[in-house]
């Protein structure tokens, strides 16, 4: 009945691409064209157990990079499904800044196949997406962190809690910083509002990309500042370099 059903929706609404919209034969967890779902490099070992970094060899056992060699992580674990370039930049960008909301809950069922099948997700308490600040989030209208982490929420039955943690300082866009930059852009700008939710459960942090990671680091602190017991980190993509950026600049929208 089940695939009926799914003939039937397919006659009607044929799926496409979701990156180029071209026709596609039929629904697949991965809703994209051969040629889009061949320009995604997804993360595989070797890389960093500690912040999920790829490295550019093919080979290897996984190890910890030179970053987490000389320096403390807030979070106990990062992961990125694939890497921020061709297919999964334009289909954020497409989602993130053209207002494609349902390309985020497809975006966002990537992510629960992909954490799924590298972590035991019962041990996760609470799903918390990296907030918007108010202003950011009545210029775009949606925040695309907790669109992705509501399908993960929905996958695996965990709570999403989207009002503890919370932007309080309005910094301006990342895009374009380096490293210390970002890190000094972001410091200070994340409190939670209701520790007691925190306090004494395991986190599992979502967002839509990992740049340098000062975003996730400055939340991570501020919610093991809370007491969480322990923070998890997972987002869709992973950027190649600091200096990543999308193809445009966001636009403004009315407010």
């Amino acid at each position: 009945m089940k695939e009926i059903l799914t003939g039937i929706a397919d006659l009607i609404f044929p799926p496409r691409c979701v990156t180029c919209d071209d026709l596609l034969e039929r629904h697949d967890s991965l809703p994209f064209c051969p040629s889009c779902l061949d320009g995604i490099r997804f993360i595989r070992s070797p890389l960093c157990p500690r912040c999920g970094v790829h490295f550019p060899v093919t080979e290897g056992e996984d190890h910890l990079c030179g970053d987490c060699l000389t320096a403390e992580r807030p979070y106990a674990v990062a992961r990125s499904v694939g890497r921020y370039e061709e297919t999964l930049l334009t289909a954020i960008h497409r989602f993130k800044y053209r207002g494609r909301t349902g390309i985020g809950e497809i975006l966002g069922g990537i992510m629960a196949d992909f954490a799924g099948g590298i972590w035991d997700m019962k041990v996760f308490e609470r799903i918390v997406p990296v907030p918007l600040h108010r202003r950011r989030l009545r210029e775009r209208g949606f925040n695309q962190s907790m669109i992705l982490a509501r399908e993960l929420s929905k996958r695996f039955d965990i709570p999403l809690d989207f009002t503890s943690l919370r932007r309080e300082v309005f910094t301006p866009p990342q895009v374009g910083l380096g490293r210390e930059a970002r890190s000094a852009n972001v410091h200070g700008a994340f409190a939670v509002r209701h520790p007691e939710r925190i306090a004494g459960r395991r986190i599992l942090l979502v967002d839509d990309v990992y740049t340098t990671g000062s975003t996730l680091a400055e939340c991570a602190r501020v919610l093991i500042r809370a007491q969480a017991e322990a923070v998890a980190v997972l987002t869709l993509a992973r950027a190649v370099h600091d200096h990543d950026r999308l193809p445009e600049p966001e636009p403004t929208f009315p407010e």
